[in-house]
């Protein structure tokens, strides 16, 4: 291998990752006809299509998958590497992909992200709001962020909130209408907030208490898609919303919510951000956990 293959094999790699040469281009600051040109002549080198293309779209053909799955190891090392050389400046580089639900991103990133951008100027970081678990690895990801049940058991896990705690909680004005509910099962009379998963399913709100638990299929007339517009909507007095007691601390202490359903409620393991196993860990993704990590 010579080493224009090795620049074109790098401008293979940011073609299959975007699924496409403009996007390549954008990421490399090269034209797209020198990103296309540089495909095609490693095509012709090595006497193998690697790239199915069409007029709307760019994929791997089954050889360069398999070109493509041998190679990113390798290009990951010359990454790292290359990072580790700014690194041992002070000054971890690169680009760095995170997925986390938007709740995460609201309460426990936003706060803190001009003092880790302004900490870390050679970074350029990249959130995915994302509600369902992701395979970080096939997605591209360098790290995401989830509840510490959400977790699979074979990735690292480092811990970036405190516990957290679920809140039941109406307006004012509601409960100037409503009683407060006693039980998990009064709800069953209440006007509920429902939250909607992106795969589709409605969520059953879950308690526990002395070890008992128990889940209440809710009913309601608002459907959202996230924690805030829940929030929102208990602010307005559509009705009871299930949240996070990060959420709404401050809305809790004004006295513009009011909790109900303490004791079912318990703490339990916050939120982490996990990452595979490697041998090595990029430079970036090592300040972004020490950065975060949750100290008590």
């Amino acid at each position: 291998m010579n080493r224009t293959q090795l620049s074109q094999l790098a401008v293979l790699a940011a073609v299959a990752a975007h699924r496409s040469f403009r996007a390549a281009g954008k990421e490399l600051s090269i034209a797209p006809s020198a990103v296309s040109h540089a495909v095609s002549s490693l095509e012709e080198s090595l006497c193998v299509r690697l790239l199915a293309r069409t007029t709307r779209s760019v994929s791997p053909t089954e050889e360069g998958k398999l070109l493509l799955e041998r190679l990113a190891p390798a290009l990951e090392e010359i990454e790292i590497a290359l990072e580790d050389t700014l690194a041992a400046r002070g000054r971890p580089a690169g680009t760095l992909r995170i997925t986390a639900p938007r709740f995460a991103s609201d309460l426990l990133l936003a706060p803190r992200l001009g003092d880790f951008l302004n900490t870390y100027p050679d970074i350029a970081l990249e959130i995915a709001n994302e509600d369902g678990f992701t395979d970080i690895v096939r997605e591209g990801f360098d790290a995401g962020i989830r509840l510490e049940e959400s977790l699979e058991a074979d990735m690292i896990a480092v811990k970036i909130s405190p516990d957290i705690r679920t809140v039941i909680a109406g307006s004012p004005a509601y409960f100037e209408k409503n009683p407060k509910p006693l039980h998990p099962r009064d709800l069953v009379h209440h006007r509920c907030i429902k939250r909607r998963f992106t795969n589709g399913a409605i969520y059953r709100w879950e308690f526990e208490k002395d070890g008992r638990e128990l889940i209440v299929a809710i009913d309601g007339p608002l459907i959202v898609t996230e924690d805030r517009l829940s929030m929102l909507g208990a602010l307005n007095g559509v009705g009871l919303a299930y949240l996070f007691n990060i959420r709404v601390e401050q809305e809790l202490a004004e006295g513009r919510l009011i909790r109900v359903l303490e004791d079912w409620c318990p703490p339990y393991p916050g939120a982490y951000v996990y990452y595979p196993s490697r041998r090595q860990m990029r430079p970036a993704l090592r300040a972004f956990i020490d950065f975060f990590k949750y100290t008590s």
